[in-house]
């Protein structure tokens, strides 16, 4: 394991000290806020001077806007720990930052600028995690995480594509499906270690007997068997085959999910908040195998994806990065699991909203006002740990 790196001495600011803190924060906001902006949109309140519709802003505000804000956080905290290098800070960082913030001016005035303009502004900030991502990875030799490099190539290849299908047909559907498949597979990568590897850590302090299945074949096989599945989906997402594919490979992450010893986590919210995000992962690809083979509609396994499995764990590892990195006990306080409440709530409304029209008009505006409180909840709760100097 790599030496973790020593911060330079830093007389700035704490919030520029390290990329999670401006990251996990902004992300936070900006996932409740453009929430409430899409569905003020959706029931007509509100015109965004963009020029994506309604629908296709939305997606590309949750995937290339708040969660790769959240990617870039976690990242940008975990790559020194990766390759024993210091920490992008000051500067470079508030450069980052600054090219999300404006990759989010841009898409929502981009009726006043042009299409092209807010694509290269947008475009930029992953562009530029990318090459810091890169920089990083080969100057301390880490060959071993070229796939999360990888991962960010897709998810920038994806901004791009959403970016030209919109321009050119007036929608974005490939664009939409590579960025999920990205992130899906960062979290199936990422998640497929610290679940199990924070499980084990809990349990052998204060439960011993069954634990997590130790890193194998089999989960080798679960990512071998997601990869391609995933690449199906991207390019034919109503194939039999496709389905067929979606269908063996939720089963194959189910089963997957059971070796890590979940149930034995009630006592640690903090790790059973990480089993129960991951289940979205094998629910998703379920629920899309379904409705590949027409049996229920696309949205349910799209949204237990991207709310679950994505916007889950995102709030499982903003809280518990933030807490490790600022010298704060691991522990879930009540506010916190309310929080976690809140969102796997959200996640269920908006699934069950996609499964039946009768549903649709009442808990589609709930699960975005609990997703929005979850979220920005965070936030308050969070500010002065993010903005805060580090407790020695």
């Amino acid at each position: 394991m790599a030496p973790v790196p020593r911060l330079r001495a830093y007389a700035g600011p704490s919030f520029l000290s390290y990329g999670f803190r401006p990251f996990f924060l902004f992300a936070s906001i900006y996932a409740g806020v453009a929430i409430v902006l899409w569905l003020s949109i959706f029931v007509g309140e509100l015109a965004l001077p963009t020029l994506f519709v309604g629908r296709d802003w939305h997606v590309h505000e949750m995937l290339f806007g708040f969660l790769a804000a959240v990617v870039a956080g976690f990242l940008l905290t975990a790559i020194p720990n990766w390759t024993g290098r210091l920490p992008l800070q000051r500067g470079p960082l508030l450069v980052l930052v600054s090219a999300w913030a404006a990759g989010r001016v841009a898409v929502s005035v981009s009726a006043w600028t042009g299409w092209l303009p807010a694509a290269v502004v947008d475009l930029s900030f992953l562009f530029l995690l990318t090459a810091a991502t890169a920089r990083e990875i080969f100057a301390g030799r880490n060959w071993r995480n070229l796939k999360v490099l990888a991962v960010l190539v897709a998810l920038l290849g994806g901004n791009a594509l959403f970016h030209l299908e919109a321009h050119l047909w007036g929608t974005a559907e490939y664009g939409t499906r590579v960025g999920i498949a990205a992130t899906l597979v960062l979290v199936m990568l990422i998640g497929g270690r610290i679940v199990p590897s924070f499980t084990r850590n809990w349990l052998a302090k204060t439960k011993p007997g069954r634990m997590p299945v130790p890193y194998g074949s089999f989960d080798r096989i679960a990512m071998a068997s997601a990869l391609p599945t995933l690449a199906l989906w991207v390019c034919k997402p109503q194939s039999s085959i496709t389905g067929a594919a979606l269908l063996a490979s939720g089963a194959i992450q189910a089963v997957q999910l059971a070796r890590w010893a979940g149930d034995r986590t009630w006592g640690d919210r903090l790790v059973l908040v990480l089993h129960v995000a991951y289940a979205f992962v094998p629910l998703g690809f379920l629920l899309i195998g379904a409705a590949s083979l027409g049996f229920v509609p696309a949205g349910a396994g799209i949204h237990a994806w991207t709310g679950g499995a994505l916007g889950m764990m995102t709030l499982a590892v903003m809280s518990r990065a933030s807490l490790g990195h600022t010298g704060r006990p691991l522990a879930a306080t009540p506010t916190l699991q309310a929080l976690y409440g809140l969102a796997g709530l959200s996640v269920v409304a908006r699934i069950c909203a996609s499964l039946h029209p009768a549903w649709f008009a009442g808990l589609l505006p709930l699960a975005a006002v609990l997703w929005a409180a979850a979220f920005v909840g965070f936030a308050a709760a969070y500010w002065r740990v993010l903005t805060g100097p580090k407790i020695e």
